[in-house]
């Protein structure tokens, strides 16, 4: 993009950005603010007072909501980030919103075009009629993501990216495997537990605590009896600074990721892979879009079968994992992504009456991002991938 834009990013208030521990949104927003800046954009963060960016930032909450203690309705939170960003919207080209579903609120009312991003579950009862009554210019994060609405026109299909070049790298794993995630029933803790029982290793959990009241009851009630049964096998970090949990993953010999969930994305995947370590997962949401089955990992359909599979692991090439994920998730390949549906959102470089928008389709298999703009010839049978204006 040759055009320099003024961009504003809305990001939520329960997290700083960047995150100092869990929190996988804010680290997206971070490193696709910084690789902005980097371009020349004049970026603009609305986020907690606490955030540390480049570009202007200007303070949602003074600090992130909870790290701060706070465990209650954030739907206040939300509705007076959306004001603050209508406060300035005339100040930006463009905005992008981080807001989940609070982003509808500013494509329906912004004076500027948004573009939104959905980095949640999107398989709610009632999000195909909001869908459907609200156009706006919607970004998800994975094909498995956009699937779950196919009547949506998505903007763009953009894999997550982050600057993981400084991921630690150990090219020979200890005996230990690792989970690294939320203590929630769809995140498969106690069946990691079940994994590292089955297969005789030890396992080190990396995990923070659930924060509504049906996680804190499975938190005592099952994760809490599964952790004290499981005895010497398991060590519990609880939640860990990025870089100690970045650590735990690299001398480990496999990250188990056993949820069953539809995950959007699945940045623990990256995360470990840019540490060499493989990943063994249950075939779930964007996760075979991420990894490459006896390259980066295997995948399992239940708990037997991804403990067959880490006696299998050793003969993976950890320092092709790593320089592989390094260049498919990139946060300059997001970037460029995002540079494209701004592009074709804002009408820059295509004719005013081309039909077709932003590529959806993306690649020869799961190994490459589903880069939004330029990359048509690549999309999928079918794709229907006209923009949306807000």
């Amino acid at each position: 993009m040759t055009r320099k834009l003024r961009i504003a990013h809305a990001a939520p208030p329960m997290e700083r950005v960047p995150p100092s521990g869990y929190g996988g949104t804010e680290r997206v927003v971070h490193d696709l603010v910084v690789e902005q800046v980097k371009r020349g954009h004049r970026v603009t963060t609305f986020a907690s007072g606490d955030s540390d960016v480049p570009g202007e930032l200007v303070p949602i909450v003074p600090e992130a909501l909870r790290p701060a203690g706070f465990g209650g309705d954030p739907s206040s939170y939300f509705l007076s980030a959306v004001l603050h960003v209508l406060d300035r919207a005339r100040d930006f080209d463009i905005i992008h919103s981080h807001l989940e579903w609070y982003s509808t609120i500013l494509a329906r009312v912004a004076p500027v075009p948004v573009v939104s991003t959905f980095h949640g579950r999107l398989d709610h009862p009632w999000a195909k009629d909001l869908l459907a009554r609200v156009a706006g210019n919607y970004v998800a994060i994975s094909r498995a993501h956009a699937s779950t609405h196919p009547q949506v026109t998505w903007a763009g299909i953009v894999h997550n990216g982050l600057d993981l070049r400084d991921s630690p790298f150990e090219r020979r794993a200890g005996d230990a495997l690792c989970f690294v995630g939320r203590i929630a029933p769809e995140k498969g803790i106690v069946d990691a537990i079940e994994i590292a029982k089955r297969a005789g290793r030890p396992l080190r959990i990396a995990a923070k605590a659930g924060t509504t009241p049906s996680e804190r009851d499975y938190d005592a009630n099952v994760f809490q009896p599964a952790l004290k049964a499981a005895g010497s096998l398991v060590e519990f970090h609880g939640e860990l600074p990025r870089d100690e949990r970045d650590m735990l993953m690299a001398g480990s010999l496999a990250t188990l990721m056993p949820g069953a969930w539809p995950e959007p994305f699945g940045l623990v995947a990256i995360e470990s892979l840019a540490c060499g370590t493989p990943v063994i997962a249950r075939p779930s949401g964007a996760l075979p879009e991420i990894i490459r089955p006896g390259e980066d990992g295997f995948f399992g359909s239940d708990v037997a079968e991804m403990a067959f599979m880490v006696d299998h692991v050793e003969r993976l090439d950890r320092a092709a994992i790593r320089e592989s994920v390094l260049e498919r998730f990139s946060a300059e390949r997001m970037a460029s992504d995002y540079e494209a549906v701004y592009e074709r959102v804002l009408g820059i470089g295509v004719e005013a009456e081309q039909p077709s928008g932003v590529a959806v389709g993306a690649s020869r298999g799961p190994i490459r991002s589903i880069a939004a703009g330029p990359g048509a010839a690549d999309r999928e049978p079918g794709a229907n991938t006209a923009a949306r204006k807000s």
